[in-house]
């Protein structure tokens, strides 16, 4: 049965874009899927914790050798590679914040660089692959080709190679210009962030096919 890991980061609630379009790709997801299953996280209501000091180490030392800290760390990072390797698709949205991607996404991240998990402890494979990895990313601003601030989008770049030792590449679909309805200064510019809006929903459209019910 096909499986959906769906993952939100954006705190702006309902008003997020990346939300909305992630809610979007859900329902097509869905309508392609009519029997499959689905798995919600909301990195941005409910994050999980940073690797620290404490407990972070714990993916480092034997598991007999755990402190309740380190363990404790250790059963969310398993509980959160389980839920990648159960899904055949993984829905991450994924909003720039400060030029890079939210905290609770490298968060997530670092708990799924897990040895003997996500990656083979001695050769070093990737052993979530094959799965499909689709990241819907929403930019306020304007980052493309030619911009002033071209090069400055650092979560699309880094995303790949954060992810890279699992063996897990993301595909992105993207819509830039999203405070021009409400800045001022950018309203100019509102015609070009509706068009980039109306090109990442019919791209979100066509991720997979509906399916074909017999009668």
């Amino acid at each position: 049965m096909a499986h959906l890991l769906h993952i939100d980061a954006s705190i702006q609630g309902d008003s997020s874009v990346s939300r909305q379009l992630t809610a979007r790709a859900a329902d097509v997801w869905r309508a392609a899927h009519p029997d499959g299953t689905v798995v919600y996280r909301d990195l941005g209501a409910d994050p999980i914790p940073h690797l620290d000091s404490v407990g972070g180490l714990g993916r480092h030392v034997p598991p007999d050798q755990h402190t309740e800290a380190q363990a404790a760390s250790w059963a969310l990072t398993e509980e959160l590679v389980g839920e990648v390797v159960a899904a055949d698709t993984i829905l991450l949205g994924l909003p720039l914040y400060n030029y890079g991607v939210p905290s609770s996404v490298k968060a997530w991240v670092d708990h799924l660089i897990a040895p003997g998990l996500s990656y083979h402890s001695y050769t070093m494979e990737g052993l979530l692959g094959g799965r499909d990895l689709v990241a819907i990313v929403s930019r306020g601003g304007g980052y493309g080709e030619g911009t002033p601030r071209e090069g400055w989008d650092h979560a699309t770049a880094w995303l790949p190679h954060g992810l890279a030792l699992t063996g897990l590449e993301p595909r992105f679909i993207t819509t830039e210009l999203t405070l021009a309805p409400k800045t001022p200064t950018m309203s100019n510019l509102i015609p070009l962030a509706e068009e980039s809006r109306r090109q990442a929903e019919t791209a979100i459209d066509k991720l997979w096919p509906p399916a074909i019910i017999h009668i």
